[in-house]
């Protein structure tokens, strides 16, 4: 039940000693500041890591043809590799569990595209229906390529918003035409991408097309595909077995590094993940033992409280109190020292990190490696939580120690 005597009587105690209790609240506080700052660093940074991995699905592999360095089977080394359109089908049959596949071919010399009197110069990247999944492409207008415009080598066009602006100055491009390089080609629709102005000058259209227009005959020149929910290890099983099959059908030393540069999102991914997995930890244990050697503090002054007030405890248990009211006095007395303490120093932590945040918002893409250095309320809450619970804990030792007191004794101590 709420008393406001005991909560006065509380407040009297601890304004009689302001320096002792504000030293130690200052110790609590300053515990879960840290704690907070240091787990807040610590999501920045793996925040900025993942932000690098925006543009891309975090479970896709790439692997790019290149030129061999070791000779295979009468095959001499500086062989250049060129992967195919028949290479995407039989990988779909020979590496279980690909979730999606893409290719890309590249159309990068004097792409001059033209609407009206304005043109520019812009990198074809000729894809499957796929890749707007795995590359986090976000159509803002119309449609994406879809399998019609692959089998029918459809002469369509996905454009980036930069392109977008240069050429049609606000005006709806979707059921336009575009020239490419003196050919027509239908707008279908207009994309986004988290990859900065780069991606934003592409020009997406059906691999088909680009390679029968721009006498690409069936070359590939990347080979993209998801893993679903494989782990680390049974991604590292499907390159092996895609590379395996590469190399067997366009005769190169599946151990020559040279012959094909590989990319494993999955592998990076959930290396970057285990670090700072370790990282959290270490804040924690910290974190924690700042924690700890303020609530420690916290129990030595209720010690030094219990111990200065023995002959009030004595004059209490005579006049009747029960050790239950003696332990909630000094227990309560504990626990409000920790929480005001602990909410202080969370809610300055927490503060400074929406600042800093906020500012880095502000700057965009300059913010780098660091980015939205921020604690989920829950983990506040939590450490909040054992902070209390610390602090009660803190408090019980001396509070039983006070309530064993003999009324006799405590009255004949000076």
């Amino acid at each position: 039940m709420f008393s406001l005597d005991l909560w006065r009587e509380i407040g009297k105690t601890i304004r009689k000693n302001k320096l002792r209790t504000f030293l130690t609240a200052f110790s609590v506080s300053w515990g879960i500041f840290m704690l907070v700052i240091l787990l807040g660093t610590g999501n920045g940074f793996l925040n900025g890591v993942e932000y690098q991995f925006r543009d891309a699905a975090t479970n896709s592999i790439w692997i790019q043809p290149g030129t061999t360095t070791k000779a295979w089977m009468g095959s001499k080394p500086g062989k250049n590799i060129r992967f195919d359109n028949q290479d995407l089908v039989a990988l779909y049959r020979e590496v279980p569990g690909i979730e999606r596949m893409t290719a890309r071919f590249y159309v990068w010399d004097n792409n001059l595209t033209r609407y009206k009197d304005r043109f520019g110069n812009y990198t074809i990247r000729a894809v499957t229906p796929d890749h707007a999944w795995i590359e986090k492409t976000e159509v803002l207008k119309g449609r994406f390529l879809n399998h019609r415009d692959l089998q029918s080598k459809a002469k369509v066009v996905v454009l980036g918003t930069k392109i977008v602006e240069a050429l049609f100055k606000g005006k709806n491009p979707v059921g336009e035409y575009v020239q490419i390089k003196g050919i027509p080609f239908l707008v279908i629709g207009t994309y986004t991408d988290a990859g900065g102005d780069g991606e934003l000058e592409m020009i997406y259209m059906p691999i088909s097309t680009a390679q029968l227009t721009f006498n690409g005959q069936n070359r590939v020149d990347h080979i993209i595909f998801t893993t679903g929910n494989a782990k680390k290890e049974e991604a590292d099983k499907m390159l092996q077995q895609a590379t395996a099959y590469l190399a067997a059908r366009h005769h190169f030393d599946p151990t020559d590094p040279r012959a094909t540069m590989v990319w494993n999102n999955v592998k990076e991914f959930e290396k970057i993940q285990s670090l700072f997995a370790n990282i959290r930890l270490f804040v924690w244990m910290i974190g924690l033992g700042t924690i700890v050697a303020g609530v420690v503090g916290i129990g030595n002054i209720m010690l030094i409280s219990v111990k200065e007030r023995t002959r009030e405890i004595g004059i209490r248990k005579a006049l009747g109190a029960t050790p239950v009211s003696i332990i909630s006095l000094v227990l309560l007395e504990s626990v409000a020292i920790t929480f005001i303490a602990g909410y202080a120093g969370l809610f300055a932590g927490m503060a400074l990190l929406e600042t800093v945040s906020y500012f880095l918002n502000q700057s965009g893409d300059s913010a780098g490696m660091f980015r939205n250095p921020e604690v989920e309320v829950g983990t506040a809450l939590t450490a909040l939580g054992i902070l209390i619970g610390a602090g009660a804990l803190a408090g019980f030792f001396p509070a039983r120690k006070a309530a064993m007191i003999q009324p006799v004794e405590a009255l004949r101590s000076e």
